[in-house]
């Protein structure tokens, strides 16, 4: 069974909470296209079983706990625990954390509202959002917004088109299939970028700019030790 099939059958099964449900796994599983399942929920609303009124809130719902869901990891991993990790990561540098800290800080709100037009991003945004304790009712302001355009743009073209929906699915495919394969374009380069960054610092003799940081653990160990004896 293809997921065209299985969210056919899960809407039909269960009406507005099988589009909440879907939309839920869409935000943890990102390979699960709201792209294709939201126009389905439309052609759904369409139909006598289902409304419109009903499907967008369940829509706009299952976007909203599933980014909850995201949100609390990354609370329960925290700042100081990234920073930790970030510290030991071979390409990656403390000042790499303290830049993403300033992007959240200065444009962490945008970020949230229109990351939900950005397949793959949308999911993963909600994690940084936690990581750096975003107040939860502004986050959930914003995410409910961004989702609420984006959710109804689909359901109203599969709405309007009833089953005829199925011509404008090779291009919700694409533009995910675009989408993805961006997102993967920036991760290369970004990666690329350290890779070089890492060699021109070894080529030039620099020392290591986490190392003070690495040390810090260790010295505080031994001063504990100390105050002991």
């Amino acid at each position: 069974m293809n997921i065209v099939d299985w969210a056919v059958e899960t809407m039909d099964s269960f009406g507005a909470f099988g589009v909440f449900l879907l939309i839920f796994l869409e935000n943890l599983f990102p390979p699960i296209p709201s792209e294709v399942i939201l126009p389905l929920a439309g052609v759904a609303a369409a139909g006598p079983n289902n409304a419109f009124w009903a499907m967008l809130p369940a829509s706009v719902l299952g976007s909203v706990v599933g980014a909850w869901l995201l949100y609390g990891l990354g609370r329960l991993l925290g700042p100081q625990r990234l920073r930790s990790i970030v510290i030991r990561l071979p390409l990656v540098h403390v000042q790499d954390y303290d830049t993403s800290v300033d992007f959240m800080d200065r444009h962490g709100y945008k970020a949230i509202f229109f990351a939900r037009f950005v397949p793959g991003i949308r999911s993963l945004i909600s994690i940084p959002a936690g990581l750096y304790a975003m107040p939860i009712g502004m986050f959930t302001l914003l995410t409910a917004a961004g989702s609420a355009i984006w959710n109804a743009i689909f359901l109203s073209i599969g709405f309007s088109m009833g089953s005829n929906w199925t011509v404008i699915e090779p291009y919700t495919d694409l533009f995910s299939t675009i989408a993805y394969a961006l997102i993967a374009l920036v991760v290369l380069v970004f990666v690329i970028r350290l890779i070089l960054r890492e060699r021109r610092r070894r080529a030039l003799g620099l020392p290591d700019p986490d190392q003070q940081h690495l040390d810090e653990p260790a010295a505080g160990s031994v001063a504990e030790q100390g105050e002991e004896r």
